[in-house]
C-alpha cells in the first residue's frame, strides 16, 4: 500500500457518507476535548453512535461493542466533567502519580495478551495482539479522559501511533489517515491540558 495523494483520494472516495461523517465528528470530538468543551462528548456521543451501527453491520463485533462502550462513556463522561467535582462545580483537569500509571500499563498489558492469545487461538483474526492491545487501552485512556487525567493524552498518542500500524496492515489507509490526524491533535490536547494543569498551580 502506497500513500500517495491519488490513494489518499481514492481512500476517501470509498469511504460512505455515513463513516465520513462518523469520522469528522470524531475529530471534532478530540479538538473540543482538547478544548475541555462539554460539546466534546455530544460529537463523541453520535460519532461512536455511526460507528456502532457501521461495525455492526459490517460483522466488527468487537469494533461495534467498541464504540458502543464508546457511545456511553460519552454520556458518562458529559456528567463527570459537568457535575464531577465534589463541590459540584466543573471538574478539573489531574495527574495521576508514575505508579498508579504502571499499574494501569500492566494490567492493560496483561489483559491484552490475554484477550490477544484467545483472539489468535479461536478466531482467524489478524495482526490479533495489536487489535486485542488497541481495545484495551482505548477502553482505559477513555476512562482517564472522563475523568480530566491528563495523562490520558500519551495513553492515545501510544494508542493511535499502533493504530495506524494495525490499520496500514490490515489496507484502510482512509482511517490510517484520520489516526495520523488523531496523534497530532492528541499531542495538542496534551500540551494543552499540561499547560493549563501547570497554570492553576501557579
Amino acid at each position: 500500500m502506497e500513500l500517495t495523494l491519488t490513494s489518499i483520494q481514492n481512500a476517501f472516495s470509498l469511504m460512505s457518507l455515513w463513516e465520513l461523517t462518523a469520522a469528522l465528528l470524531g475529530v471534532a470530538y478530540v479538538i473540543l476535548a482538547a478544548k475541555e468543551s462539554l460539546w466534546a462528548w455530544l460529537f463523541g456521543f453520535f460519532s461512536t453512535l455511526i460507528y456502532t451501527i457501521i461495525f455492526w453491520e459490517g460483522a466488527l463485533v468487537s469494533s461495534s461493542f467498541l464504540n458502543f462502550y464508546y457511545m456511553l462513556m460519552a454520556g458518562y463522561g458529559y456528567y463527570s466533567w459537568k457535575k464531577g467535582a465534589e463541590d459540584n462545580t466543573e471538574l478539573q483537569i489531574s495527574t495521576y502519580p508514575i505508579s498508579k500509571n504502571l499499574l494501569f500499563i500492566t494490567i492493560g498489558i496483561l489483559i491484552s495478551s490475554i484477550v490477544g492469545y484467545l483472539s489468535s487461538t479461536y478466531s482467524d483474526a489478524k495482526l490479533a495482539y495489536m487489535d486485542s492491545f488497541v481495545l484495551v487501552f482505548s477502553v482505559i485512556a477513555t476512562w482517564l479522559l472522563t475523568q480530566k487525567i491528563i495523562e490520558n493524552w500519551l495513553y492515545w498518542l501510544v494508542i493511535d501511533s499502533v493504530a495506524i500500524v494495525l490499520y496500514w496492515n490490515s489496507g484502510y489507509l482512509a482511517t490510517v489517515i484520520l489516526f495520523m490526524l488523531y496523534v497530532i491533535l492528541g499531542l495538542y490536547g496534551y500540551v494543552t491540558w499540561r499547560r493549563e494543569f501547570n497554570g492553576n498551580r501557579v
